[in-house]
């Protein structure tokens, strides 16, 4: 009696994925590398494993120069992608901290493994994650490859703190003023001049808001072309490598770079900054009082913002249009009018207003609409004395008799007209007849 031909077992095909990794991108430009290495032999434990099913997929998934403590990799990633999709049964590493170096993250991958009934192994530590003791021994020699990983952190950072320690320049983007040549930092001369405009321009007006609109009226832009705003004029001027210094963890140590900025600037500088800024503003404002502020307007409608400088002891105020602030110099044709000027033509007006009759009239009619007890002769003797009395008041006391009789002041090329607020004069000649303007002088 024959025996019947055995059946012939039946192999289930098992499509596999070799991942590759590599941490730093150097020599990835070779033609052979570390990448390739780790997919021959990740090919040939395939090839070995042939007649249990496994054949290679067509797919490479490779990361070069990628960290192994993340899991933001693009061809891992890719993998992941296709394990969902179920095109993937098992995955094949040259060694385990190619997939992961951290513990948890590769719990994570276990997980997505598990869950599409994905196999993982490990060339040349044969683990299979389907059993107990896999996953135990897997769990092993992770913490060891974290271990590993956290103690070369701890090297790397203590390197970096011994270097800043010795003034060197451990990378980053330097600050504007300086260029990075062969690792160390080395002197912009094309933007040192603005470095230092900047540090000597602050100690005349002690604003960062103010400088920053100065600036930008100047044109002068980051290394990357950005807008400076005042936050990056606060951070350059807090920069202590501008005095050849580097910091560590907020400890100072000489650096290895030529300083921009000499020591008695510097503290000068930081002697204002170390002021809050409420008391910098108030400072300001009272340093250069604006009478005009908020009533001069341009032959285009923009209003005329008040700003001013210095020039050693001597103090230089000026009256300048939003639209230049705005688009640059050229863009108004009254861009800029001195402050002193302008405010004295101003006066002249209104000084002049004061001894015409009519003017003078107009107010008695509208001190008396006011149910206010005013002739036209006490009018016009108030306001009269008013004109000797000017150059005495304070500054603030100026400024609001200003604001009371004047409603706006349009400039143009060769005119100026003043708009009076009628109101604004019969009140000025009730304080004048109670004799409060002649207390505050």
């Amino acid at each position: 009696m024959t025996k019947a031909p055995e059946k012939s077992k039946v192999v289930r095909k098992l499509r596999c994925a070799v991942y590759t990794r590599k941490s730093s991108e150097e020599g990835l430009e070779q033609e052979f590398n570390s990448l390739h290495a780790q997919r021959e032999a990740c090919e040939a434990f395939i090839a070995s494993q042939r007649s249990e099913g496994w054949v290679l997929v067509r797919d490479q998934y490779d990361d070069g120069g990628i960290s192994g403590g993340t899991l933001e990799r693009p061809g891992l990633q890719r993998l992941l992608e296709d394990i969902e999709d179920g095109l993937v049964d098992v995955v094949v590493v040259y060694k385990i901290d190619r997939l992961s170096r951290s513990l948890a993250d590769f719990a994570k991958l276990v997980e997505v493994f598990d869950r599409n009934g994905v196999t993982f192994v490990s060339v040349t530590q044969s683990f299979n994650t389907t059993t107990s003791m896999g996953r135990l021994t897997l769990n092993i020699l992770l913490s060891f490859a974290q271990f590993e990983r956290e103690v070369t952190a701890e090297r790397i950072r203590d390197k970096v703190a011994a270097s800043r320690k010795k003034g060197m320049w451990m990378g980053g983007v330097p600050p504007y003023g300086y260029r990075v040549e062969n690792r160390k930092l080395v002197v912009d001369e094309d933007a040192t001049a603005h470095v230092r405009w900047i540090f000597e321009r602050f100690l005349e007006i002690g604003s960062c808001t103010e400088l920053a609109r100065e600036v930008g009226t100047r044109g002068i832009r980051t290394p990357r072309g950005n807008r400076i705003d005042k936050k990056y004029i606060y951070r350059m001027l807090s920069n202590r490598a501008y005095i050849g210094e580097a910091v560590h963890k907020g400890d100072s140590y000489p650096g290895e770079h030529d300083a921009i900025i000499d020591r008695e600037i510097w503290d000068r500088v930081h002697a204002i900054l170390q002021e809050s800024p409420r008391k910098r503003a108030a400072r300001t404002r009272a340093e250069s009082p604006a009478l005009l502020k908020g009533l001069l307007f341009g032959p285009d409608g923009a209003a005329f913002s008040p700003t001013h400088t210095r020039k050693g002891d001597r103090l230089y105020r000026y009256y300048v249009s939003q639209t230049v602030l705005k688009h640059g110099a050229g863009s108004c044709p009254v861009g800029r009018v001195p402050a002193g000027e302008i405010e004295g033509a101003v006066i002249d007006q209104l000084r002049a207003v004061f001894r015409q009759p009519e003017i003078v009239a107009g107010t008695s009619k509208a001190a008396r609409f006011h149910a206010d007890d005013i002739t036209e002769a006490d009018a016009r003797a108030a306001l009269r004395e008013l004109d000797p009395l000017w150059d005495e008041l304070f500054p603030a006391e100026q400024a609001r008799i200003v604001a009371l009789l004047v409603e706006r002041v349009d400039i143009g090329t060769g005119r100026l007209n003043v708009r009076l607020r009628v109101d604004g004069l019969s009140g000025l000649a009730r304080e004048m007849l109670a004799g409060s303007i002649g207390e505050a002088a």
